[in-house]
């Protein structure tokens, strides 16, 4: 899961960054509108944390943007302000949900990871392709009835393919979704070719399809068609 967290309070923002991160999670930040402007327009994301009080900027403004140039995002909007207006306002939009200051870090968590279900499948706690089975509440991944070992960056891969299947992307897509925007200190992309061939590599040794479909030139596609 891939966040951008837009907060101007330092403290707050830091406990959310501090929180989100690792595992699965890719966590970046943005403390004005001009910082999420930058990040909005420059990288995706599968879900972003939106402070309404920006110092520079209306936070509706950012959520607007983002409605326009990645409508498949979710959005939980974060205030202080505990006004049925602001609330309503928010959801018309396009937020998908909006929790007041001040709450506990763990609900925040558990907030987004059910947008994340809803958003990427369907609030299903076991996704399904082909052989595979995912249960991303525990990590688990089964190819028929094989527990798969995998890596976070695998786990992640196999997610982003699986949310993705039948589209095209490219390897700096993929680095991107895997690296967020630490992927410019890279000097190229042959990790993703690594981590790609490690989790085909996993999938086929149980006796699972290889799904992954290389597109020479562009990058990986992650389809059953042409699969027996």
């Amino acid at each position: 899961m891939k966040l951008l967290i837009v907060e101007d309070e330092p403290e707050l923002l830091h406990n959310i960054v501090s929180y989100m991160s690792g595992g699965d999670t890719i966590c970046e930040s943005a403390a004005t509108f001009e910082m999420a402007h930058h990040k909005l327009t420059g990288f995706s994301y599968d879900i972003v944390v939106l402070d309404l009080m920006l110092p520079d900027g209306d936070g509706f403004e950012v959520l607007k943007l983002l409605k326009q140039i990645q409508p498949e995002t979710g959005v939980l909007i974060i205030s202080a302000k505990n006004a049925l207006d602001d609330k309503i306002k928010g959801l018309e939009l396009g937020a998908d949900d909006y929790l007041t200051k001040p709450f506990h870090l763990p609900e925040l968590n558990a907030r987004l990871k059910a947008i994340y279900r809803r958003r990427k499948f369907q609030g299903r706690d076991e996704i399904t392709f082909g052989c595979i089975t995912i249960h991303p509440d525990t990590h688990e991944v089964f190819v028929r009835d094989e527990e798969l070992t995998l890596t976070v960056k695998e786990y992640e891969l196999l997610l982003f393919f699986v949310a993705n299947k039948g589209r095209a992307l490219t390897k700096q897509t993929i680095a991107e979704h895997l690296w967020g925007d630490n992927v410019d200190l890279l000097d190229s992309f042959d990790f993703v070719y690594q981590h790609i061939k490690n989790l085909r590599k996993k999938i086929t040794e149980v006796g699972g399809a290889d799904y992954i479909q290389t597109i020479y030139g562009l990058g990986y596609k992650f389809t059953d068609r042409g699969v027996s």
